[in-house]
């Protein structure tokens, strides 16, 4: 079992910064593919971006490509996700999510991760 403990949400005007970081205890961290995902009120839990284990795959969504990074350190059992050029319509709860699969199939996909954090409320202002 792995836990995933999510932080670094916040309240930031449009154009500004944050850096969204999870934290993994539990069970080693070792082989798990990373997401993070995003969800609005009223709408669905979408996702966000994606790390491989060993970070040589990395892939985004078309409305955060440019904007977003994501990274990971697996000695601290940590994944970060820095949000840059924020708008008002990346205001969500984020998750993080983890799952230990050999491969990067349904990357996208939030039924695909075993694993979630419990969620870090980020907020834009226009």
């Amino acid at each position: 079992q792995v836990q995933l403990v999510d932080s670094g949400g916040g309240l930031v005007q449009a154009g500004g910064s944050l850096r969204l970081s999870c934290v993994a205890s539990g069970r080693t961290f070792s082989g798990y593919a990373m997401g993070w995902f995003r969800q609005a009120p009223g709408k669905e839990r979408e996702f966000v971006a994606y790390i491989s284990w060993r970070a040589g795959s990395t892939y985004y969504a078309e409305s955060v490509k440019g904007r977003f990074s994501v990274s990971r350190d697996n000695a601290k059992n940590t994944v970060y996700l820095q949000m840059n050029s924020l708008k008002p319509e990346d205001t969500a709860v984020y998750y993080c999510a983890g799952r230990l699969l050999p491969s990067d199939s349904g990357y996208y996909r939030a039924s695909a991760y075993n694993y979630w954090g419990q969620g870090t409320q980020v907020t834009v202002s226009a």
